[in-house]
């Protein structure tokens, strides 16, 4: 009963925090403002560091705020057992590309859209779940992805348009390059994904020594990526040039997905976590309307919305009609 209390909690958290960190991004891509624009990258690694402190402080709190055995176990896990943790760099290089990726399509994409191409991760996560893990999927899942791509391409269907303005092919141009970013960020997502949720259903560790592991080689790969395409930036205006509040807000919210996913990971599987992602939809959809006015609804998007989310309810019917083989 707890662990079902545990797995719709962090299946709620997740949506929330999916949400606002998807509009909050969104709107700090977009906001004029005096001054350089922040560092995308600076971004990725600030949350890295953020992400690798809340994760050693949950461990020390697992082992009674001890100094010593926080010390004993850091070593134990990350200094003593090498090969395990070099397990942790292929998906740590991967997410470092992905959440860079991330700022790239939602400079270009409404964050409704966004939000809807970037479903598609459930298709991949589906796809590696069954060749890394064994994992079997039933008629209505399978039935649910063909459902998933259906309105994925929908949504990203062309509006009719006799003669296209100027700002119309700039939109297009800058639609292209959001959408090829959030592709290569859903084929990222789902195999690095399942590679970490294998890793954790097959070891003892924490999951919170995982994600100090994750922390360390996406620290060093997000450092590497900083300096090597904006070095010069960097060194002329330091790390954390054009950050604000809003700023600081999505660094944080970004650093509590990592936490968030990984308890969902943990609790649940990741193909649930990519379907409960997808009902922010709705939410996004609004606000972006209401609050970004960035957004231009269509018939044709509102369906292929609509399809999206029938097949998130479609996944969660077959989930409860059979039991998880590979949970936890």
């Amino acid at each position: 009963m707890a662990s079902t209390r545990l797995k719709y909690l962090s299946l709620g958290v997740l949506v929330f925090q999916t949400t606002s960190l998807v509009l909050t991004m969104r709107y700090s891509r977009t906001l004029q403002s005096e001054g350089p624009r922040y560092l995308a990258s600076s971004a990725v690694v600030a949350a890295e560091v953020m992400k690798i402190i809340a994760c050693v402080l949950l461990v020390f709190k697992e082992h009674n705020y001890s100094l010593r055995a926080l010390n004993i176990i850091l070593r134990q896990e990350i200094l003593q057992k090498p090969i395990e943790t070099l397990k942790l760099a292929i998906p740590s290089g991967i997410y470092t590309l992905q959440n860079n990726l991330l700022y790239v399509a939602l400079s270009n994409l409404d964050a409704a859209t966004y939000q809807v191409t970037y479903q598609l991760k459930i298709l991949t996560t589906a796809l590696f779940s069954v060749s890394m893990l064994g994992r079997r999927l039933g008629i209505y899942q399978w039935l649910s992805l063909l459902i998933l791509m259906a309105g994925v391409a929908l949504v990203q269907w062309p509006s009719d348009s006799a003669a296209p303005s100027d700002k119309e092919v700039e939109e297009t141009s800058t639609g292209f390059i959001g959408v090829a970013a959030v592709l290569v960020a859903c084929c990222s997502s789902g195999f690095a994904g399942v590679y970490f949720e294998k890793i954790l259903k097959e070891s003892k560790q924490s999951v919170w020594v995982r994600n100090i592991q994750l922390g360390m080689f996406g620290l060093v790969f997000g450092l590497f990526g900083m300096m090597t395409y904006d070095g010069e930036r960097v060194k002329e205006s330091g790390m954390f040039q054009g950050y604000n509040k809003v700023t600081w807000a999505v660094v944080a919210l970004q650093a509590l997905g990592g936490l968030v996913i990984a308890a969902v990971i943990k609790y649940a599987d990741n193909i649930l976590k990519g379907f409960a992602t997808s009902l922010s939809i709705i939410m996004s959809t609004v606000i972006s309307y209401f609050w970004l006015q960035d957004f231009d609804p269509t018939g044709v998007f509102f369906l292929g919305a609509i399809l999206v989310i029938t097949a998130t309810f479609l996944y969660g019917y077959e989930g409860k009609s059979s039991p998880n083989p590979s949970r936890a």
